[in-house]
């Protein structure tokens, strides 16, 4: 236990290991291809708190932490396969440990082989408790917003979880535990079994000051077989929380990407089969992200063309009715409820679904929240730049505010200007496309709903926010040129003159909506003849009037 701790550095070509002969150990690990936001290279499981130990038995009734020992060794060698070899040795009355690293090249994970000589001396019961610590230091620009994207993970009993890491909590684990992990927002501190822990539990503090994402501890236990040596493989990963790379292991680490989850869990889907392949092949057209950004825009809104497309006819059909609606606002005036039963039957007659641009909208939902986890997620975006944003991973600012704006912040995104703008412009072409509901607050709602985004977009990354607004100009283009080059209004009229010559047959919603309003009507009679038989008595009920959106176009 006495003795002079030394350094010995291993590296491929994607990490340099820092290996120190007290507790034959990692002592931190520097990611090569990333930088912190001080400009030095990310280093991971770097401070005094992160290290891995296990007690072993020095004596009667004696026991200590690894960790506390100096192993001799520290010898590098190379295996036939061209790894790099680092062991360590740490011998004793009781037995003999044997911590040997494996570093394979072009690789994040580092394979730990666990030897014990008189596992029946050094282990009580021939059973090792491992306690691992983690420490996950800031590595981005906005250490509240990258706490949002951290979570504490874990594989037990072959399935994955996670527990986010914006506060304090505990897991245990009652089943075989595969690994467990410290997860960032782009980067992950992952201690593994191969042959799993037989249980333990996690605990993780998120402290409120400082620097620090997330503080774990784990207490992991592991049976071994009775015998006096035994042989225990693990293994440590130290690297970009990458998809690809993650699922190259086959043991469901990629599941710590987040690609969907919630309710929305099943976009992760669309990510893995369309957004990724198809992210990775225009990355190998360009090097320039924010033109990757730019095809993959474009890919998206053509593969949803169809329902685009089905949305503008939706409301080109509402454009040639908006006259003769305005002709029965004249006519009943302040009746909206005979104003909507008669509104409801012109578009019967005309063969209008007043939901027909809201079907379409509905279905790019699952699309919008896919993208969503794509971009807080993409670790290949960390550190590239695009026009004014230095890190598309992150927000772009082009102003530093000098105090902070609840539900804003202290900076000004330029990106999220740029996509409130745009979509202020596609609600203000659409409402003058659309005929007039009379509802005073359906003509508030074009500068209500940018003003929202405008306090959700602030914080997103650069990507994002340069996603919403490439999709909000290519919106703008397209409703321009189908409502004016593509839709013909008068063969639209033509059509719907033509259906009103039908025979009309009505669904199921329509009798519904109907009956509701005849029922509302005979209500509204019932008051007004009330008040009239027994005027010196003033009923307190209000009459009401049923409404409804006539489409989703807005």
């Amino acid at each position: 236990m006495n003795g002079t701790e030394t350094i010995i550095p291993v590296e491929n070509e994607f990490i340099r290991v820092g290996f120190t002969n007290k507790g034959g150990q990692p002592k931190w690990v520097e990611l090569k291809e990333f930088k912190a936001p001080d400009s030095s290279t990310v280093k991971l499981a770097a401070t005094d708190f992160d290290k891995f130990t296990y007690s072993i038995n020095t004596g009667n009734n004696k026991t200590a932490d690894i960790s506390s020992f100096y192993f001799s060794g520290g010898q590098v060698t190379k295996d036939a396969n061209g790894n790099q070899v680092i062991t360590f040795q740490l011998q004793s009355p009781q037995g003999a440990l044997v911590h040997q690293y494996v570093i394979k090249p072009k690789n994040y994970f580092v394979d730990f082989n666990l030897g014990v000589e008189g596992a029946n001396n050094l282990l009580s019961q021939n059973q090792i408790n491992f306690t691992w610590q983690n420490r996950a230091v800031q590595l981005q620009k906005d250490l509240k917003y990258e706490r949002q994207q951290s979570n504490v993970a874990y594989r037990e009993n072959g399935d994955y979880d996670h527990s986010t890491a914006l506060s304090s909590d505990a897991e245990t684990f009652n089943k075989g535990v595969n690994w467990v992990a410290v997860k960032q927002q782009f980067f992950n501190s992952t201690f593994v079994a191969k042959n799993n822990f037989t249980s333990g539990s996690i605990q993780w503090v998120t402290p409120k000051t400082g620097n620090v994402v997330v503080e774990a501890t784990a207490n992991l236990k592991m049976q071994l077989p009775a015998g006096s040596k035994a042989s225990v493989p693990l293994g440590m990963y130290y690297g970009p929380t990458d998809y690809k790379i993650l699922k190259q292991y086959g043991n469901d680490m990629e599941d710590m990407v987040n690609l969907g989850s919630g309710m929305f869990a099943f976009v992760k889907y669309i990510n893995r089969w369309i957004v990724i392949p198809v992210f990775d092949l225009f990355k190998q057209l360009t090097s320039n992200f924010g033109i990757v950004i730019l095809l993959l825009t474009l890919f998206i809104r053509l593969l949803i063309s169809p329902l685009t497309y089905t949305s503008y006819l939706s409301g080109a059909k509402m454009k040639v009715l908006r006259p003769e609606i305005e002709q029965l606002k004249a006519k009943h005036g302040g009746d909206q409820q005979a104003m909507s039963m008669d509104q409801m039957k012109l578009f019967r007659e005309a063969g209008v679904n007043p939901l027909g641009g809201c079907i379409p909208s509905l279905l790019q939902i699952p699309i919008f929240f896919a993208l969503y986890s794509f971009f807080n997620s993409n670790v290949a975006l960390r550190g590239k730049n695009f026009l004014w944003a230095h890190d598309l991973s992150q927000y772009d600012s082009i102003a530093q505010l000098p105090f902070n704006v609840p539900f804003y912040g202290d900076h000004v995104s330029l990106f999220t200007i740029t996509a409130i703008l745009t979509s202020l412009a596609i609600s203000l072409y659409s409402m003058n496309s659309m005929p007039d509901q009379g509802n005073p607050v359906m003509k508030y709602m074009p500068y209500i709903f940018p003003v929202i985004l405008l306090f959700v977009f602030n914080s997103l990354p650069a990507g994002l926010t340069w996603y919403y607004t490439v999709s909000n100009v290519i919106t703008l283009l397209l409703q321009f040129v189908i409502q004016n080059y593509i839709i013909n209004h008068d063969k639209i009229l033509a059509k719907m003159e033509e259906n009103r010559k039908k025979p009309k047959t009505k669904s199921k919603w329509q009798e519904r909506m109907e009956q509701m309003q005849d029922q509302q009507r005979k209500v509204q009679e019932m008051q007004q003849k009330i008040r009239s038989n027994y005027t010196h008595f003033e009923s307190p009920a209000k009459s009401g009037a049923f409404s409804y959106a006539t489409n989703c176009d807005i």
